[in-house]
C-alpha cells in the first residue's frame, strides 16, 4: 500500500499564495510511484479541512506562516499523530519569531545585527506609544542606526518590510510592518554579501547543500527580487571554499541547537573583516523551518547544484518517520 501524504498548504498570512505555489512544487518533485499526495489547502479556522488530515498518513507542512510555520498546525498533529516533514510546536514557535530566534542564537556565539522588538499599541495609543520604551523614533535610529530594515517580526517573503534611509520615514515603515503582524522588529543594516543555506537531516545522515549567493539591484531581497525574477541567485556562491564551509557548519549547528526537523534554511551576510581568517564575518539573518518549495526557489535550486535527485530528498524526509 503507498503511503498517503497531504501537501498541506494555504494557510492565513500574506503569504498564502506563494504557499499554493512550494505546494505544486512538491507535487511536481514528490515520487507519485512510491506516494499517493494530495495539495489539502488550508485557511482559516476550517475544521473540517483539519479533520480531514486523519485520513493520511504523513503530512508535508509547506505553509508559509500562520498556522503551520509557527507550531500552531504541528501541535494539531501531535495530538492526531500524525507525522510531518518539518520541526516541532517549540522549535517552530521559536524560528517563527525573528527576534526571539536570532538573540537565542546570540547566546551561543552567532553573530546578529543589532535590533529593537515593538508590540502594537493597545487602543489609542497610536503608533508612537510603541517607541516610548527606545525614546521615540530619535532613539530607535541612535540604537540601530540608519539605514535599517523595519518589518514583521512574525512574516516572509519581505511582505511589510521597508528599507528606512531617512527619520521621516520610520513611522510609516512600522505601520506598513503592523499590517502584518502584532510585533516589528526593527534592524540594523549590515553591508555585504547575502547567502543562503540549505540543510536536512536524517537518523543515517546529516546534508548541507551547496550555498546561494543572492544579488539584486534593488533596495534589498525583496518580493519582486524573490519572485519576479529582479535578482540573480547564484549557486554555488562565489566565495571561498573556507567561508562555504563555515556557512554549511553554522548552519547544521543551529539546525541541532533549535531541534530542527526536515528541510531548513538559513539566511546570513558576509561583512568583510580584514581581521577575521575568513577575511568576513558571517551574520545570522533569520532561519527559516518551511523554506519555499517552488521549481526556482533556493532549494530546490541547491539539491540541483548538489548533484541529487530533489524526489529522492522528499522520499528521505518521509521515511525518517518510519521504521
Amino acid at each position: 500500500m503507498k503511503r498517503k501524504i497531504a501537501i498541506v498548504a494555504g494557510g492565513d498570512s500574506s503569504e498564502h499564495d506563494v504557499s499554493l505555489r512550494s505546494a505544486a512544487g512538491i507535487m511536481s518533485f514528490i515520487d507519485l510511484d512510491r506516494y499517493d499526495a494530495e495539495v489539502v489547502e488550508l485557511q482559516g479556522a476550517d475544521y473540517d479541512t483539519l479533520g480531514r488530515l486523519r485520513d493520511f498518513d504523513f503530512a508535508f507542512i509547506t505553509i508559509h506562516g500562520t498556522p503551520g510555520e509557527n507550531g500552531l498546525l504541528q501541535g494539531y498533529l501531535d495530538m492526531m499523530h500524525i507525522p510531518y516533514s518539518c520541526c516541532g510546536v517549540l522549535a517552530a514557535a521559536l524560528t517563527f519569531n525573528k527576534f526571539t530566534c536570532n538573540h537565542y542564537l546570540q547566546g551561543f556565539g552567532f553573530r546578529i545585527a543589532k535590533s529593537v522588538l515593538l508590540r502594537k499599541p493597545i487602543g489609542s495609543i497610536g503608533i508612537l506609544g510603541c517607541l516610548d520604551s527606545v525614546g521615540g523614533v530619535d532613539g530607535l535610529i541612535k540604537e540601530v542606526g540608519l539605514p535599517c530594515f523595519i518589518k514583521s517580526n512574525v512574516g516572509g517573503s519581505s511582505f511589510g518590510c521597508t528599507k528606512v534611509k531617512t527619520k521621516d520615514a520610520v513611522i510609516p515603515a512600522i505601520e506598513l510592518a503592523f499590517k502584518e503582524g502584532d510585533e516589528v522588529i526593527c534592524e540594523s543594516f549590515m553591508q555585504g554579501t547575502e547567502v543562503t543555506c540549505g540543510v536536512y537531516k536524517t537518523r543515517n545522515k546529516a546534508v548541507a547543500f551547496p550555498i546561494t549567493e543572492v544579488v539584486t539591484a534593488n533596495e534589498f531581497f525583496d518580493y519582486d527580487a524573490k519572485y519576479n525574477g529582479q535578482v540573480d541567485e547564484i549557486t554555488p556562491a562565489r566565495v571561498p571554499d573556507a567561508v562555504r564551509d563555515e556557512v554549511q557548519a553554522q548552519t547544521l549547528k543551529i539546525y541541532d541547537i533549535v531541534g530542527a526537523q526536515g528541510i531548513i534554511r538559513v539566511d546570513w551576510i558576509l561583512t568583510p573583516n580584514t581581521e577575521s581568517p575568513l577575511g568576513v564575518d558571517v551574520n545570522l539573518l533569520e532561519v527559516n523551518t518551511t523554506p519555499g518549495m517552488t521549481a526556482t526557489s533556493f532549494i530546490p535550486q541547491q539539491v540541483r547544484a548538489a548533484g541529487i535527485d530533489i524526489k529522492d530528498v522528499l522520499t528521505d524526509i518521509i521515511e525518517n518517520h518510519y521504521d
